[in-house]
């Protein structure tokens, strides 16, 4: 499945493929998560925080191709999209095993990823840096098998989509 998760609405009218799910964060409900770790413990691989993130992250983890999309707040992801990244975590065990060596958490039938970031607005040259630096280590944690980051500017934010989506009916 090839997924699209932004965190605000974006023009999807040239989109052919009906295989690709659009999630349009904003629109959703989606508590923070309260690190209680029952998803864990609890409801192995299930939030316990009943909103609309439950049915996201199935979705995250059974995607093969992403595209994230979220404007940049000072280095990292707006808020809406950082908050459903974190209430992600029940596609992880809470076991650990050493990846490349370091310590990363056992995924929960997580699909391998071909993921781009697209990163929007007005981006200084640290930001950009700060921000290549956390999808990097999002990367290992995420089983990402490659990604790439991109930054555009919100006027040039549909464009962008367009370009990184028709390249996708290409692989």
């Amino acid at each position: 499945m090839k997924l699209i998760m932004t965190d605000r609405p974006v023009d999807l009218s040239f989109l052919k493929d009906e295989a690709v799910k659009y999630i349009d964060l904003s629109s959703l409900r989606i508590a923070n998560c309260v690190g209680c770790f029952g998803c864990w413990t609890k409801t192995p691989g299930k939030c316990v925080i009943r909103d609309d993130a439950t049915w996201v992250y199935p979705c995250i983890a059974a995607s093969d191709t992403v595209l994230y999309v979220s404007r940049l707040c000072y280095g990292g992801y707006d808020s809406v999209m950082k908050t459903m990244l974190e209430r992600a975590i029940p596609v992880q065990q809470a076991f650990i095993r050493i990846y490349k060596g370091e310590t990363h958490h056992v995924q929960r039938a997580v699909m391998p990823k071909k993921a781009t970031i697209l990163a929007y607005g007005d981006i200084s040259s640290e930001e950009k840096e700060l921000f290549r630096k956390l999808v990097a280590r999002n990367a290992a944690n995420m089983n990402f098998e490659s990604y790439e980051v991109r930054f555009t500017t919100e006027v040039m934010l549909n464009d962008v989509v367009k370009e990184i989506v028709e390249r996708w009916e290409k692989y």
